[in-house]
Order: C-alpha cells, then sequence, then structure tokens
C-alpha cells in the first residue's frame, strides 16, 4: 500500500456518518469526524441496526480523532468510538472545544445512559480528551525518523467553530512530502455571525463535500428579507410558523436575522409615530405585522444552551454581530425571545398554538423533523391550513422533512412515529439559508487555491450530487489543461 492513503467509514453514499481515516504510514492513521448516520444514509452506507452505532473498524492505528465541526453527524459517533476503545486526543478548534461537550452529553442521554454520574464521568473524560487549537496554526501530531505529521485547522464558515484540516506530512526518509485537505462542511459568504472560508494554498490530495454539488443556492445576501416576506405572508393566516432547526448553527443564525427585521421594524414604527418617514414625509407604517410584538419561541433546551454558548463566544463573531452589541443590541437574546425549557411548558406551548392559531414563529429541534420537539408542533398543526412550515435547511432523503418538503405542496402525508398526518399547512423552503456552499462555492474552495490539487475525492453528498460536482471540475481542469484524478468513494 502507498501513503497517505484514505479510507472512508461513513458520508460516501450520503450525507451523514461523516468519517474518514487517512493513513499516514502502516502503523499511523487519524480520523476525521466520526458522526452519526441519519435518515435513509443508515442503509446506504451499508449498515442497517445496531450497525450504525458500532465501530466496524480497527482502532489499533488510529493516533488520533479531529473533529471538524460539532454537528451530531459528525461527532455522534465518539460514544461509541470510546467504548470501542479509542484511548488518543479529540482535537478540534476552540470554540468546537467548548461546544462538544454540549453535544456529547445529549447525545450519550440519548443512546447510552440518562443516569447523571455515567453522564458526568463520561463529560469528564471527554474534556480530558479534548485539545483545543487556534485556528491558522501548526501542531505536531507526530515528529519520527519515518514521519512528520503536523496539522491546521482553518475557518470553513459552516457553524461557529468549523474547520477544514490541513495535514502536511513529511517521510524524512524518502524526502516525500504531501499536503492533504479535508473540507468537513464549508459554508457560504455572508453567513450571519461567521468569517467566510477561505481556500488553502494548496493542496496534492483534497477529499470535498458535496451536499449542494448540483445546485446553486439563492442570494444570501438579501435572505433576510426573504426571510421577512415568508414570515408576512404566512401570518396572514393567522397562524403559526414552524421553523424546524438544528440546534446548533441555524437556530442561531435564524435569531440573529429574526432580531435584526425586529430591530428595523421598531425603529420604522417609531419614525411613522412621530411622522418622519426616511424620506422626510409624513406617513403611516403600512406593515402587515406587528414584528416588534411577534412572539419568537425558542423550543429547545438543547438549541437554549448552544445559543447562550455562542453568546460567551462572541470574539469569535464576524465584525457585523459585534458592531450590534457594541450598540447596545442583543442579537441572541432580543426581548421577543420566549425560551421554552421543560417537557411540561412544550406541551402548554403547542396545545395554546394549535388551539389559539395566534401568531408566532416557533424554531424547535429537529431540522429534520425526525424527532425532537418539532415533531410534537407537527402533529398538532400538520392538517390545519391556518399553520405553515418553513424549511430553511437540508432535509436528507428518508427524513419526515424531506417527505413533508415534497408532498406537503401537493396536499400529500407524511408519517411521524408510525402514524398518518395530512398535510394541509402551508409547506416553503428558503434555499439560501444553508449552511453549506453551493456549487459554486465549492468549485471556488478548489480554484482559489495556489496550487490546485491533483487528486479529489468527492465525499457527502448524495450520488447526483457528487457526479455532478465531479464534471464541473473535471471540466474545469480540462480547460486548464491540468492533470485531475477524480474519485467518488463507492
Amino acid at each position: 500500500m502507498t501513503y497517505p492513503h484514505i479510507t472512508h467509514h461513513g458520508a460516501f453514499n450520503g450525507v451523514t456518518g461523516s468519517c474518514h481515516e487517512l493513513h499516514a504510514d502502516a502503523a499511523t492513521s487519524y480520523l476525521i469526524d466520526c458522526g452519526l448516520f441519519q435518515g435513509a444514509d443508515t442503509s446506504n452506507e451499508g449498515r442497517t441496526g445496531q450497525g450504525n452505532l458500532d465501530i466496524e473498524f480497527p482502532l489499533a492505528c488510529v493516533r488520533a480523532l479531529i473533529a471538524t465541526h460539532v454537528h451530531i453527524d459528525h461527532v455522534g459517533r465518539i460514544p461509541y468510538l470510546l467504548a470501542a476503545g479509542f484511548e488518543g486526543p479529540i482535537l478540534c478548534s476552540e470554540p468546537s472545544a467548548k461546544l462538544l461537550p454540549i453535544v456529547l452529553e445529549d447525545a450519550f442521554k440519548l443512546g447510552v445512559s440518562r443516569d447523571q454520574k455515567q453522564v458526568e464521568r463520561y463529560i469528564k473524560l471527554i474534556e480530558q480528551r479534548i485539545i483545543a487549537l487556534p485556528y491558522d496554526t501548526w501542531f505536531c501530531l507526530r515528529d519520527a525518523a519515518d514521519l512528520v505529521c503536523r496539522i491546521r485547522l482553518q475557518r470553513a464558515g459552516h457553524i461557529l467553530g468549523s474547520a477544514y484540516v490541513e495535514f502536511d506530512l513529511k517521510y524524512p526518509k524518502t524526502g516525500e512530502k504531501k499536503r492533504v485537505v479535508f473540507s468537513g462542511d464549508l459554508g457560504a459568504p455572508h453567513s450571519p455571525l461567521l468569517l467566510a472560508p477561505k481556500p488553502p494554498h494548496r493542496a496534492d490530495i483534497l477529499v470535498i463535500e458535496s451536499t449542494y454539488g448540483d445546485r446553486q443556492h439563492e442570494d444570501r445576501r438579501t435572505r433576510r428579507q426573504r426571510l421577512e416576506r415568508v414570515v408576512e405572508q404566512a401570518l396572514e393566516d393567522n397562524g403559526t410558523v414552524l421553523i424546524p432547526a438544528f440546534s446548533i448553527g441555524r437556530t442561531q443564525e435564524l435569531l440573529y436575522e429574526l432580531e435584526e427585521i425586529i430591530h428595523c421594524a421598531r425603529t420604522w414604527t417609531s419614525l411613522a409615530a412621530g411622522g418622519r418617514m426616511r424620506d422626510g414625509t409624513a406617513q403611516t407604517s403600512d406593515l402587515e405585522t406587528n414584528w416588534p410584538e411577534l412572539p419568537v419561541i425558542l423550543d429547545s433546551p438543547l438549541a437554549n444552551r448552544f445559543t447562550a454558548a455562542y453568546r460567551e463566544l462572541q470574539p469569535f463573531w464576524n465584525q457585523e454581530a459585534l458592531k450590534r452589541v457594541q450598540s447596545g443590541r442583543r442579537p441572541l437574546g432580543f426581548e421577543q425571545l420566549i425560551t421554552v425549557d421543560s417537557h411540561g411548558a412544550h406541551m402548554r406551548m403547542v396545545k395554546h398554538l394549535a388551539r389559539t392559531a395566534r401568531p408566532a414563529i416557533v424554531i424547535a429541534g429537529n431540522g429534520m423533523c425526525s424527532s425532537g420537539r418539532i415533531v410534537n408542533y407537527l402533529k398538532a398543526m400538520l392538517g390545519d391550513k391556518r399553520h405553515n412550515v418553513l424549511f430553511v435547511g437540508y432535509q436528507a432523503a428518508g427524513t419526515p422533512g424531506q417527505a413533508i418538503q415534497a408532498h406537503g405542496p401537493r396536499g400529500g402525508y407524511v408519517s411521524l412515529d408510525g402514524e398518518r398526518f395530512d398535510i394541509r399547512a402551508g409547506v416553503v423552503t428558503i434555499g439560501g439559508y444553508s449552511a453549506h456552499a453551493d456549487q459554486d462555492g465549492l468549485l471556488k474552495f478548489v480554484t482559489g487555491m495556489r496550487k490546485p490539487p491533483s487528486h479529489i475525492r468527492i465525499v457527502h453528498g448524495e450520488q447526483k450530487a457528487k457526479q455532478a460536482l465531479a464534471a464541473r471540475l473535471s471540466a474545469l481542469y480540462q480547460s486548464k489543461q491540468q492533470a485531475l484524478h477524480l474519485t467518488i468513494p463507492q
């Protein structure tokens, strides 16, 4: 076997379960992510039942785990990795080091045990294993006569703390050098709170995601205006807007943009009340919705914890977000925000909104509607045309979210917890809210390198997305008469 060599243990036939192994030499390898399989990926990756969770590859040579970010499909199998005997460190960015114990505590409670003493012992173990790395700084993993291995994390712009990983490999005995880059999940420009990702200077081998490798996003620069219009239209029905969202990343972006809408509406209303509009004329506000008094309900204890952590991680926010804070605003803790923690309070909120159909925005997990509190809202409200479901994130094949997205506009139905529910509520999707780069963004990540890779492995995407991205990359390299070895792992 020639080195370096890459083995894929997940996210090669789908978009979840990310887990890749870089074999630096015969006795040394490193894992990049170890995530849960979700939706149809539980069978797509050739695994069923408990096999989705078991670690089915040898660990004797695995020296460390590098977590690109803390989404569950990238870190959710860490409890099972430890149970399988992995004893190495867990390396991640500084923000991820704060967020990862929260994610893994939740995963442990859901999949292993809710016994508080066991949870505390487990989290203490995780915290002892974590090594927090600053961005843009080389860290030496191995320095030996036969192998020198360093890694560097760079901002990926996907969620707070997300990173792509650069491996710098040197083989002193042969003089060979290789730069291997794992993209993790790449974000798109203009994301709230986050600095945009910048491509690495070079790569010999690139492992790149392809979630949206076959499509372009809507214009992200104007997505706040689209969100405002969609909510205005939905609330004309005097119902609730349900937004399934992942507890980390998407939820905080939504809160950030809803705060901006409310802030602008309050300013507009204040000017109108004083008879002074922006053009100096005396007019009255024609706002359909009273945004300053519209409740925004965050019904997710986990999302509440992450939002609090995001607030503590302000040094990693972008300049726009920091300026809002400096001006006295609270982008992630505004006045209209209502948080729901206990299960009893959650069920009371579901019944209240279903009965009264009062205008409100509800953000609840999980993002693909496969579990979590959003399911109770959907059961209570999908059959009522006054309500609306707003999707702002990717819905993996085989998930209830994807079924609602596909069949809702045609008056179809969805199965939730084994029960059929007709879809009469409105269903809307805003694609510009994806936390993933689109096809052009992925191509720019490659072409933005001073020395583009000669070998690219495309992972983390549906088959058509991978094929579409491969076609664009092949055409691009051919037009520049550059050699490319392109691989789509099977």
